[in-house]
């Protein structure tokens, strides 16, 4: 740009633009690093909740909930302080602390058990539950999800269940059905994963208790199939002929072309 050919008005108007960059620049820096501390002591609570929000919404899950905290402490009667307390249980979820969420989930059930969106609050604990055992070590060496530690699953379920018994026309309910149905099937597996390792350990007695387990509680899983086939083959090992014809004739007549039924004809 050559200075020299611009007239006086022009001047003026780029040294504003370039003071108003830079001004912008320098807000979204400070914003980057929230401190609680900066904040003025005569911010109202409306615009402290305004800020938390627009954090919350960038995905700044940290400093939105520094703001939240902030509300609680300096307004801690009236609707911006149960608002803090409801939306800070989803920033808790989002920035991957499940544990946190479902503690300011349970906090704010007790505190306002008649809140209209106090439904969403139990269906959250669901969600941070179903994602605990979704870890990083068993991202990075690729577990399968039926090898893991049942009872986040199992935590998982009852929240959902009681999801549905509180509020059975809640806008939840399908999804939550969804993912019981998953966490249902996952359970069974991991009890058929727990069988087959007895197998493998000669504990014959202890796997087919433990594929009998699943026939009885999960009995509209994927897993029946595999619960059958230990039956027979513990029962074979066991020496339990009657038990073990019977297992292969639930098994051959439901599910006759299963691996499962193969490997037990096979032996």
């Amino acid at each position: 740009m050559n200075l020299s050919s611009m007239n006086l008005s022009n001047w003026k108007r780029f040294l504003s633009n370039t003071l108003l960059i830079s001004a912008s620049l320098i807000i979204l820096q400070g914003c980057a690093g929230l401190d609680s501390h900066d904040l003025p002591e005569d911010i109202s609570a409306a615009e402290l909740y305004k800020e938390a929000k627009n954090h919350l919404n960038d995905s700044n899950y940290e400093d939105a909930i520094k703001l939240y905290e902030q509300i609680e402490s300096r307004y801690p009667y009236g609707k911006y302080a149960e608002r803090a307390q409801l939306e800070i249980a989803y920033a808790y979820y989002k920035d991957n602390e499940p544990e946190t969420a479902i503690l300011s989930a349970d906090r704010f059930i007790k505190l306002h058990p008649n809140h209209p969106n106090v439904d969403y609050l139990y269906y959250l604990k669901g969600l941070a539950a179903f994602d605990v055992n979704s870890s990083f070590f068993s991202k990075l060496f690729n577990q399968d999800e039926a090898e893991r530690d049942p009872k986040a699953a199992r935590q998982a379920f009852q929240y959902f269940a009681e999801l549905l018994k509180r509020y059975p026309k809640t806008q939840y309910r399908n999804d939550a059905i969804k993912r019981m149905k998953l966490l249902r099937d996952n359970l069974a597996r991991y009890e058929i994963f727990v069988a087959k390792y007895y197998m493998k350990r000669n504990a014959y007695l202890a796997a087919v208790n433990r594929a009998k387990y699943v026939i009885q509680h999960y009995p509209k899983t994927k897993s029946i199939p595999d619960a059958l086939g230990v039956m027979v083959l513990g029962y074979r090992k066991l020496g339990l002929k009657n038990l073990e014809k019977d297992a292969l004739r639930v098994l051959q007549l439901n599910h006759p072309n299963h691996p499962a039924t193969l490997n037990a004809m096979k032996n």
